[in-house]
């Protein structure tokens, strides 16, 4: 697990879209690369960054890595929220 700031994974408008189509389902790099308008190799770096501040996970399906949410990962950004609505 790796100490990488979740709000600087999630302030870039790519990574947030990808987190949004994680939210809708586990996905492959292919697939979340087909609705960004930036390379294969750039959204592999940007999952990398989401897997570096542990707000996604990855696993092996044969010769494919599945993304997924990490829900867990989202603690550390609720709690931080949570203070403005208590």
């Amino acid at each position: 697990m790796s100490n990488a700031d979740p709000f600087d994974a999630i302030s870039d408008p790519n990574r947030r879209y990808l987190l949004e189509e994680l939210r809708r389902a586990p996905r492959t790099v292919n697939e979340l690369a087909e609705g960004l308008p930036i390379s294969r190799p750039a959204v592999s770096q940007h999952l990398k960054a989401l897997l570096d501040s542990n707000l996604v996970s990855v696993s092996a399906s044969g010769t494919k890595r599945i993304y997924a949410i990490n829900k867990p990962g989202f603690d550390r950004v609720n709690l931080w929220l949570d203070q403005f609505w208590s």
